[in-house]
């Protein structure tokens, strides 16, 4: 997968927002200004870091040694670094939408009750 198909496919969520607010280089995905996702641009190979349940997260590092790690300089309990050419779009989709739900899940009442009103 490409970085431009995950940078489509974030966009395409209600509520999603992209942003460099690091650098020039930090491509960053939030929902309704909550930050679920984002991508070194210059990164060799292309990654996106994604927030994961941390059970499930143990389970994809075992599974996809190598290709999903802890993320570098998140909270590697919280957050995977998802190399997308080793790991199956399908399944990078997944990671993409399992992520915006864990941020989705933690919001305010009143921020998932605008959410839903988009």
């Amino acid at each position: 997968m490409h970085i431009e198909n995950v940078r489509e496919y974030c966009l395409s969520k209600k509520g999603v927002t992209e942003s460099f607010p690091f650098d020039e280089k930090t491509l960053v995905f939030k929902v309704m200004g909550k930050m679920f996702a984002l991508s070194g641009l210059e990164r060799i190979p292309a990654a996106v870091n994604l927030k994961c349940d941390p059970e499930r997260s143990a389970i994809l590092r075992e599974e996809y040694d190598g290709a999903i790690t802890g993320a570098f300089h998140m909270n590697k309990l919280h957050w995977n670094t998802v190399i997308l050419e080793e790991v199956p779009p399908k399944l990078i989709m997944e990671l993409i939408d399992h992520s915006y739900e864990l941020v989705v899940s933690k919001m305010t009442k009143k921020l998932r009750t605008e959410l839903e009103q988009l």
